[in-house]
């Protein structure tokens, strides 16, 4: 249900320090050796990007890195659905049986904290408010990660993140799921990618008989500024591992947008996204407000793939 960051999950500090070091000099050399790497990953990218898009509660993407230890990551993900699942006739529910998402605000408050240099664990608490509806706590999950350290020096940056919790049947057609999310991002002078290959399980609700389900992410982006990046992120849930829905039936939501990189302390993401399956919701705007604090003041280093 979730994926972090709005920055594609790349530490703060990471991206700060990546930026200092190649604003002011030239990279024309560094971004033509990249080029053609740049284009095989994006095609794998969005070969393999799809996802479920967290339904709408933190709309993000995962990056390979992890939160600094003794820091914690403090944020804030609001979505509004602009056109959605709407009512039935005289219903308080939509077709599916679920409180409507058309014209709902989503809430999701996201506390990370570093464990050591190559591990976190998050924690989730989701909320929607919709007119007549009132504010209502949706659910909660837990999220630990683990990524590759520094010192084993690979040329991507790698992580594994597995996803437990529990939301209400009124909000989702499955109550208790589990997620194991592989990632893997590069930075490439300006350019950013990053893919998820997540798989989900459901333990109780509709989809316990589908088994194992395939809803992967992506995002490509470009650094225009020191402070001003935009680009692409990608969402959909295929179905079944081995036996995808078709595709009038697949979840799959485009988003364009942008990361603000003011500060080290601070993570400012924003987008717009459109769903052109009948089974996706059509139309939202999301944003993330993120803010760092360093419990020893220590500046960590982050992962080769922001080097």
């Amino acid at each position: 249900m979730c994926a972090r960051k709005g920055t594609a999950g790349r530490s703060i500090l990471g991206i700060w320090n990546h930026r200092s070091s190649i604003y002011g000099r030239g990279q024309g050399s560094r971004e033509s050796r990249a080029r053609a790497s740049l284009f095989v990953l994006i095609a794998v990218l969005f070969s393999a990007a799809a996802g479920h898009a967290q339904n709408n509660y933190e709309i993000q993407v995962y990056g390979a890195d992890t939160v600094a230890p003794a820091s914690t990551m403090v944020e804030l993900h609001s979505n509004f659905t602009i056109e959605g699942a709407k009512p039935l006739p005289d219903s308080a529910f939509a077709q599916d049986g679920l409180y409507p998402t058309n014209h709902a605000e989503h809430e999701t408050v996201e506390i990370t904290t570093g464990l050591n240099e190559w591990s976190e664990v998050g924690f989730y608490i989701f909320t929607s408010e919709r007119s007549g509806q009132g504010v209502q706590w949706v659910g909660d999950h837990i999220r630990p990660r683990v990524r590759a350290p520094d010192r084993w020096h690979w040329p991507v940056g790698v992580s594994m993140s597995m996803e437990f919790g529990y939301q209400r049947r009124v909000f989702s057609t499955d109550t208790w799921t589990l997620e194991l999310r592989p990632i893997i991002d590069k930075q490439m002078g300006r350019w950013y990618l990053a893919t998820n290959l997540a798989v989900d399980r459901s333990f109780h609700g509709q989809s316990v008989p589908l088994g194992v389900t395939f809803a992967p992410a992506g995002k490509v982006s470009y650094d225009f500024t020191r402070v001003v990046s935009a680009g692409l992120e990608y969402y959909a849930d295929y179905g079944k591992f081995f036996d995808p829905a078709t595709l009038h039936n697949q979840q799959q939501q485009m988003f364009v947008v942008s990361d603000l990189n003011v500060s080290p302390k601070w993570e400012i993401n924003f987008g717009i996204g459109i769903g052109p399956t009948s089974a996706t919701d059509h139309l939202i705007v999301k944003m993330i407000l993120g803010r760092r604090f360093d419990w020893t003041h220590n500046r960590a280093g982050t992962s080769k793939s922001m080097q």
